[in-house]
């Protein structure tokens, strides 16, 4: 490993990484661990896949928990702050431009088509890291055998991603522990600092929600902090175990959005940097909107996203002192390596769903009898989007070109097709 950088050498690693970031967990940890662990080596291998282990764990986007561990363990709190951050807010930033212009005109198909060029690279990225972690994390053929039966039960069977995390583990517990050898490391953190942590991110999170019940005289304020607070803590599993409750609540139970709305807003997180669940930023600024115009839009925008992520830090920064203590117990840590194997599936089924989604414009769920399987429409092909990756794969895996590069090159190509078009 090389020695910690500074503040500001790490600091510029991650706003590259947050403007990077696109195409959802798999290509956001795809990304962190070209630069950090393969490029920088800032991180070791097993120091990234037990941070990424104990994320996966954790309600909220395991992705920005992920670099704000790691900005946590390069630069202490302020790397984590800076890291997590940095992770969050390009997206945000975009989002909320994009939800501006959605707002008072509709659609905008220039920009869908910009991105495409960018998650056609994507794909490669994707496919590049779910190779390099699967050797990594696959030690044995039990690891091999669990990421398979994961990939099988999520894509195949849909069944839930906790339940799946959750047998692995105790798969992991009972029988990994003499498969593998670890080194013991000493617990040093005392309990009370982790408490005086706890205390200051549980005042840190609440103040602003105490803030717009006791002096805003706009009931959506209140009703958007809450619900969206509620959702932080029950998001195990990343944006996608969740989307499909937020949906169902926002369009049908509150009645903020319309079905087509919610599509378009998820649409617009796909295809910005940032983790998938910024969508609830755009579902905070429209219901909001359609209820007292544009600056309270914006208020309930920012508020979203506070009570949103500010939870990821606190799970982050009272429980990161722990994970290496974690990994060192021989049952603890054949469970974390169970969960690694796992998420190798999740990650390869992620993977799966996303290609699909760029290379096909319309794609199907198909049923048989207990089997889920997502069918794409040949007919509706998206050769641009396959030519366009073709091109990113000759560019990084056989010309070792940087990424930047490449996205800026796609993104170009994709939207100058458009405009032709």
């Amino acid at each position: 490993m090389q020695s910690n950088p500074t503040l500001r050498q790490s600091t510029a690693t991650w706003c590259k990484i947050g403007l990077l970031s696109f195409g959802g967990p798999a290509a956001q940890i795809a990304l962190m661990h070209r630069e950090i662990v393969e490029n920088k080596k800032w991180l070791s291998e097993d120091q990234f896949l037990n941070a990424l282990n104990f994320c996966m764990l954790l309600p909220g986007p395991e992705a920005m928990q992920l670099a704000t561990y790691s900005g946590w363990r390069i630069n202490g709190t302020l790397g984590g702050l800076i890291a997590g951050l940095l992770f969050v807010l390009p997206g945000a930033f975009l989002i909320t431009l994009l939800a501006v212009i959605y707002a008072f005109f509709g659609d905008v198909p220039l920009i869908n088509s910009l991105f495409l060029g960018v998650k056609a690279t994507v794909v490669v990225i994707v496919i590049q890291a779910l190779l390099k972690v699967s050797k990594k994390a696959l030690k044995t053929h039990y690891h091999t055998s669990i990421a398979v039966t994961a990939f099988i039960s999520i894509f195949f069977f849909n069944l839930p991603y906790p339940f799946i995390i959750f047998v692995s583990a105790f798969f992991g517990y009972l029988i990994l522990p003499n498969k593998i050898n670890v080194k013991q490391v000493q617990q040093s953190q005392p309990l009370t600092k982790t408490l005086k942590t706890i205390l200051a991110w549980l005042v840190v999170w609440w103040i602003p929600i105490l803030l717009v019940y006791l002096i805003s005289d706009q009931k959506i304020l209140t009703e958007i902090t809450i619900f969206f607070s509620k959702l932080a803590v029950v998001t195990f599993g990343g944006a996608y175990a969740v989307l499909s409750y937020m949906a169902q609540d926002v369009v049908i139970t509150k009645d903020w959005l319309t079905a087509g709305q919610m599509m378009d807003g998820l649409g617009l997180a796909e295809t910005t940097p940032g983790p998938l669940i910024l969508v609830t930023e755009f579902v905070g600024f429209l219901a909001a909107f359609q209820e007292g115009g544009i600056k309270l839009a914006l208020i309930a925008g920012f508020l979203t996203l506070w009570v949103t992520f500010i939870p990821c830090f606190l799970w982050i920064f009272a429980g990161a002192p722990y994970i290496d203590w974690i990994s060192s117990q021989p049952r603890l840590h054949g469970a974390l390596s169970a969960i690694t194997a796992a998420v190798v599936g999740v990650i390869l089924n992620l993977s799966i769903w996303f290609m699909l989604h760029v290379f096909f414009e319309k794609i199907s769920d198909v049923q048989f009898g207990p089997i889920n399987l997502l069918w794409p429409n040949f007919s509706y092909i998206n050769v641009p989007a396959i030519f366009l990756t073709s091109i990113s794969i000759w560019l990084i895996i056989k010309l070792k070109w940087n990424i930047a590069s490449v996205l800026l090159i796609n993104a170009s190509l994709a939207l100058l097709q458009s405009l032709i078009n």
